[in-house]
């Protein structure tokens, strides 16, 4: 075995990922480690739907797949490491047990628990917002980090399933495995964390989602990532030969700005400090990740509850042709004076600039939600604005939940790990101190004086900048960065926080913080609130804000020409 360097490769970015990727990977050159990941937050709210339905609370899809590659990795000696045991890791372990007996194979299966907290008297303070929780939790998940999964690989396991671990902790695990890392070792964990963050996202950091997707070859058959992960933390992202996709500096860039909030990226492990990480290429389809700092993991862990609020129900009306805000209008009207709005508990209404008026309710009874809402909707048919047609027939109300982060002290948190059914010992805890010689935080650039005044440009931001947006809870967060120091500083002198909003007016009413990462050329903004409860609950048409990067690229503004 070369101990030189571990090969990570992922093969699953979210549940639903693409059910070939675990073979692709596999079969397509050496790996060491075959990772995925399944659990957005919104999975864990999927899977408490499933269970309670009598369905499993994993992700049977990652049972599809290990058919595909369980003999191949026991035969090479490939691990697998996953955390689609959502919330029931050891029901997963059991059918991992179940599906290798049925191949005539015999691996050693061990899962991870003890992240599972429903029922526990937890201080139920949103993280965000200071609000306290009087509703009962549905689940409650505290997020784990490396060191559990590292005890499974050490006590000899083939598979590792897990139930709530942070993304990163994929690839911390077997990091910490592999070369022994200890709790002191904070800048080699730290860029094995960088490296998690990189790759959980499957094909994102291979040029799927990417701002400048017309210079990706074959996105239709991009390859899953891989990080070639060093004892001393730094790492290689890569993907196999012959795939399709990009792994160039910039789709690595995307990656590492996507669902971040500050510099500082705080962990069950380490805080890993994204503002000192180097991106240089390595070749092709080779970027070589250098330089990470971290500093001591927080005293407290992060939870995951999710509680059902209600029912909710959408309607989506066209409106065509001349005056389009007042058939709005009239449209509202009409539907109002059948159903009162004020009779709901919430009511969302939205009309896009493409004509679409979404009528969302949301409200504790469901029959109110339900049928008596769309068909008061259907009943304006005939008697309202002219044009009138639905995207949506009349039907019931679905029930909707409320992801809700609330943090609890790391000290009550005791993750188990079994193999086989048998518990492996965990070592106890290590007080590693405070940060020695931390990195001070950036500062803003200031923009050259060659680029005040002279001539412009006036262009889509996007022609020169790229961006990458996605949620965090009730957040959002909008990554922006470009290619040269020189482009950064005319950006981070012009993309205030004040300027961000009057090009993206929608986000005028919420607070906005924005992240200086100039080893990146990058800036970073977090809008707090603007998906409200989370994305099961946001009546947003786009309720992860996968696509407001996209629309802030879209907007034109005046660049200087020795820029463009």
């Amino acid at each position: 075995m070369d101990h030189s360097v571990l090969r990570v490769a992922n093969c699953s970015g979210f549940y639903g990922d693409r059910l070939s990727a675990a073979r692709e990977m596999v079969e397509g050159g050496p790996i060491d480690v075959l990772t995925g990941d399944w659990l957005a937050e919104l999975t864990m709210l999927i899977l408490a739907g499933n269970r309670l339905k009598g369905r499993p609370g994993y992700a049977p899809t990652f049972l599809r797949q290990l058919e595909d590659v369980l003999g191949a990795c026991l035969e090479r000696g490939i691990k697998i490491v996953s955390n689609a045991g959502g919330l029931d890791p050891a029901g997963c372990a059991d059918a991992v047990r179940e599906l290798a007996a049925r191949l005539g194979l015999s691996p050693r299966v061990a899962h991870v628990t003890g992240d599972d907290l429903t029922g526990r008297d937890l201080d139920l303070v949103n993280a965000d917002t200071g609000e306290r929780l009087t509703a009962t939790p549905l689940t409650a998940n505290a997020y784990l980090g490396g060191r559990p999964i590292a005890a499974a690989l050490s006590a000899g396991a083939d598979v590792v399933v897990t139930g709530r671990v942070t993304d990163a902790a994929l690839v911390t695990g077997p990091g910490i495995w592999r070369y022994g890392w200890g709790p002191a070792d904070l800048d080699p964990l730290a860029g094995s964390v960088v490296a998690g963050h990189i790759i959980e996202c499957g094909c994102q950091a291979t040029g799927g989602n990417y701002a400048f997707f017309q210079d990706v070859p074959d996105l239709a058959r991009c390859g899953f990532p891989i990080a070639e992960l060093h004892a001393d933390g730094s790492c290689v992202i890569t993907k196999h030969p012959g795939t399709g996709g990009l792994v160039s500096v910039g789709t690595v860039t995307a990656q590492l700005l996507y669902e971040i909030a500050g510099p500082r990226y705080p962990g069950p492990d380490v805080v890993a400090r994204f503002d000192t990480v180097a991106l240089s290429s390595d070749g092709p389809d080779r970027v070589r990740v250098t330089g990470a700092r971290g500093e001591p993991p927080p005293d407290t862990l992060k939870v995951a509850v999710n509680y059902l609020a209600g029912y909710r129900n959408t309607m989506t009306l066209v409106l065509t042709g001349l005056d389009i805000e007042d058939k709005a209008r009239v449209a509202e009207e009409t539907i109002w004076a059948r159903i009162p709005k004020d009779s709901f508990d919430h009511v969302d209404v939205t009309l896009t600039g493409h004509g679409l008026l979404r009528i969302t309710v949301m409200d504790a009874d469901q029959r109110k939600a339900g049928r008596a809402f769309s068909s008061a909707v259907v009943e304006t048919g005939l008697a309202g604005y002219p044009g009138f047609y639905g995207l949506t027939p009349p039907g019931p109300a679905s029930p909707y939940g409320v992801y809700w982060p609330v943090l609890v002290p790391a000290s009550e948190v005791r993750p188990e790990v079994y193999m086989d059914g048998e518990r492996v010992p965990l070592d106890a805890p290590e007080d590693v101190g405070e940060p020695t010689d931390a990195p001070p935080p950036p500062r803003e650039p200031e923009t050259p004086e060659r680029l005040e005044g002279g001539a412009s440009v006036r262009m889509p931001l996007g022609r020169i900048a790229g961006a990458r947006s996605g949620d965090k809870g009730g957040n959002a967060n909008l990554g922006v960065w470009t290619t040269t120091p020189e482009r950064y500083a005319w950006l981070a002198a012009q993309l205030t926080t004040e300027r961000l909003k009057s090009l993206l007016p929608e986000l005028a009413p919420y607070r906005v913080d924005r992240y200086a990462l100039p080893n990146l050329n990058a800036l970073n903004f977090v809008i707090h609130g603007l998906l409200g409860r989370g994305v099961a609950a946001s009546p947003r048409m786009d309720p992860q804000a996968k696509a407001l990067g996209e629309e802030l690229r879209a907007c034109p503004v005046e660049v200087p020409a020795r820029l463009v």
